[in-house]
């Protein structure tokens, strides 16, 4: 008889995310006789080592790194999906290599994350962490000194454009902005048209951009992008805004932009590193809001990220290819075809 498919949990759901996971494994996996799944043992920040994997067919991966170690040595894992969206701690080339592929879910993070960013222009915006201050120290006469800004007729730009760039500009339709502009050499002017976002240089986003957003992927292109030259172009009045990733950013340089007041203030979801040092200059600076990259954590993404992941496990074990691969070109090659064969067979004789 076959034997049972098998799915891991990175033990970093007990110590880091407990109960993220756990109700969608019970909701979708656990009513399946022929799918198991349990936790493998990885310290969360740790790379994850073949032993640790071997007896599973697929894993969920949170917050460790996925390399050469992890998947040199054969075994029958066939997918590594990611619980979220960002894989810079994962090594694709070696993934693909060892013809295991790698999901994401990027349904699942789209609007919690643009949500976030919004929720960061209004704070900025409106000044709501000056303004709750002065009720706290009793300073209520001083309330005219905070005033903040509308959003009517302002500039946002987006620093990349793709599926959370694009629900940021959906979500902030109502507030009847000035223009909506981004800098992406990836972004197909049809699908900029349909967003009814300009395609602009990224001289232009920084020069222009009332609120200037991060949403691109953390890459070699990308790690230290935005800089001390791209923040001299910013308006003394504008704010930058990152739930990306820390280093996409140099930071020296926005610490410098911020305590000078070349730029207005900062909404940062992501720094480097992460967790930032208690002594840290952004930390003493009063135009920083500052969170600990789980802005976007809320329960409407703990459910779609634990059902993407699983349900891109359950179509690879029936043989079929699963939304959102990252690495695409291992679909082609012989062995993963073989090893998907592999899996609609068992799943063939588990269920009949």
């Amino acid at each position: 008889m076959s034997q049972p498919f098998r799915i891991g949990a990175s033990a970093g759901f007990k110590t880091f995310a407990p109960g993220t996971i756990e109700p969608v494994l019970a909701r979708l996996v656990d009513p399946l006789p022929h799918v198991e799944w349990d936790y493998f043992d990885v310290d969360y920040g740790e790379p994850v080592q073949a032993e640790a994997v071997a007896d599973f067919d697929g894993v969920i991966a949170l917050g460790s790194p996925y390399n050469a170690a992890t998947v040199g040595g054969g075994g029958r894992l066939i997918c590594v999906a990611r619980w979220g969206v960002g894989y810079d701690m994962v090594d694709t080339a070696a993934l693909t290599a060892n013809h295991v592929l790698l999901t994401i879910a990027v349904d699942a993070v789209r609007k919690p994350v643009a949500e976030a960013i919004v929720t960061l222009i209004l704070a900025l915006a409106k000044r709501v962490v000056a303004k709750d201050k002065l009720v706290r120290i009793g300073r209520w006469d001083l309330k005219m000194e905070v005033s903040g800004l509308g959003l009517s007729g302002k500039t946002v730009g987006s620093l990349g454009t793709g599926n959370i760039g694009g629900e940021m500009f959906r979500l902030l339709g109502p507030f009847d902005l000035g223009r909506r502009i981004t800098h992406d050499p990836y972004l197909d002017p049809q699908r900029a048209a349909a967003l009814n976002v300009e395609l602009v240089s990224i001289e232009e986003l920084f020069r222009e951009s009332d609120f200037v957003a991060v949403n691109c992927p953390l890459s070699e292109e990308t790690r230290g992008l935005v800089d001390a030259r791209l923040f001299a172009l910013m308006k003394p009045s504008a704010f930058f805004i990152n739930t990306a990733r820390g280093p996409i950013v140099n930071q020296d340089d926005l610490v410098a932009a911020l305590q000078s007041g070349a730029i207005a203030g900062a909404g940062l979801d992501v720094v480097e590193p992460e967790p930032l040092p208690v002594d840290h200059p952004l930390i003493e600076l009063e135009n920083v809001i500052l969170s600990p990259h789980a802005l976007a954590w809320t329960d409407d993404l703990y459910e779609l990220n634990g059902a993407m992941a699983c349900e891109s496990l359950l179509a690879l074990f029936r043989g079929e290819i699963p939304a959102y691969p990252v690495n695409r070109e291992v679909l082609g090659t012989e062995e993963f075809q073989a090893k998907l064969r592999g899996m609609a067979a068992r799943w063939e004789a588990l269920t009949g």
